[in-house]
């Protein structure tokens, strides 16, 4: 069996292997197609199956782990940066660079239980490219939009500048509602997709373009995570501050996680408040309790998501009594 533990960026792929116990082995190959077929006939040297680790990094990971995947000698495990990140520090890791990363990458490959990536589906991958797409549209048409409020307040000198950034606004905002309603043709083609859509819209505060967004990002997980492994890929999972004589300070979420999850979960969390008395009675519950509106809306946002998982795991649409009880 060969052991590989890779270290991505945006370029390269930085690899560390060892074969029957002998010495580790280095190489470099770029992060594209054709560094990925050099890769995988690397990995499978003497026709011996590989077992490959690598942390998950979005979209610099992805492409590598669905090509390693498709070979049949290789299994990939896709791990969580914060998991890789802890046991270099139980290494007494001291030093960072590349080839450091992956031989650390390597050994985690080797001491912990090996868990086989699945990829995704074709339609879940999609669906998820198009919604990070609609989110990088509407931050540049909130760009040109507080362009266009400087542009008019110099009056008639800028009347031209005025209105190119007028025509783009309108041209950004169409191409936002082309993609959104590919994404909901996309939904209601897919027999795993549609009931999972049609349960989010159920709940009280999702809307059409927030389930979209929240299930683009939720399709892709393993079906056996559970509800507190969902908070923590979110980044929502508190993280407590006690060192030395600092032992009072409050809890913080750690966003080490999914900040396109956490963003689809942010308006919807706070639509919640407002529209459903469950909702608001926990989050009054929060705010009696000392927490400031931006903690307590963070926490129903970490409830709403388990409420969610508990949705997704049981078929059954919402019910505000499960998210909360009133008294």
């Amino acid at each position: 069996m060969n052991y590989i533990g890779i270290d991505v960026d945006s370029r390269f792929l930085v690899c560390a292997a060892q074969r029957d116990d002998k010495s580790v082995e280095e190489a470099t190959f770029t992060n594209d197609s054709a560094g990925h077929k050099k890769l995988i006939r690397w990995a499978t040297r003497r026709k011996q199956r590989a077992q490959i680790c690598m942390e998950a990094t979005g979209v610099y990971s992805l492409p590598a782990a669905l090509a390693l995947s498709k070979s049949a000698e290789i299994d990939v495990m896709v791990a969580n940066p914060k998991a890789i990140k802890n046991f270099s520090v139980a290494l007494l890791q001291r030093g960072k660079t590349d080839r450091l990363d992956a031989r650390t990458i390597l050994q985690f490959c080797q001491k912990m239980p090996f868990r086989t990536w699945q990829p995704p589906a074709e339609e879940v991958l999609q669906l998820q490219y198009l919604s990070r797409r609609v989110r990088q549209l509407t931050t540049e048409r909130t760009r040109e939009t507080n362009r266009l409020k400087a542009a008019k307040r110099l009056g008639p000198l800028t009347r031209l500048v005025v209105n190119d950034i007028e025509v783009n606004v309108r041209h950004i905002e169409g191409r936002i509602k082309r993609t959104r309603q590919l994404m909901l043709e996309l939904v209601r083609s897919s027999s795993d997709l549609s009931p999972l859509y049609d349960l989010l819209i159920s709940v009280v505060g999702i809307s059409i373009r927030s389930a979209l967004a929240i299930l683009a990002e939720l399709a892709v997980l393993p079906g056996d995570m559970t509800g507190r492994q969902w908070v923590a890929h979110a980044g929502l999972d508190p993280r407590p501050y006690e060192s030395g004589t600092s032992i009072h300070k409050p809890s913080r979420i750690s966003k080490k996680g999914n900040s396109h999850l956490r963003h689809a979960l942010f308006y919807p969390g706070m639509v919640a408040v407002n529209h459903d008395p469950n909702v608001k009675a926990f989050y009054e519950k929060l705010t009696a309790a000392g927490k400031k509106p931006r903690q307590a809306y963070t926490a129903v946002m970490r409830k709403l998501l388990l409420a969610i998982w508990g949705i997704f795991k049981s078929q059954q649409p919402w019910d505000g009594q499960k998210f909360y009880q009133m008294t």
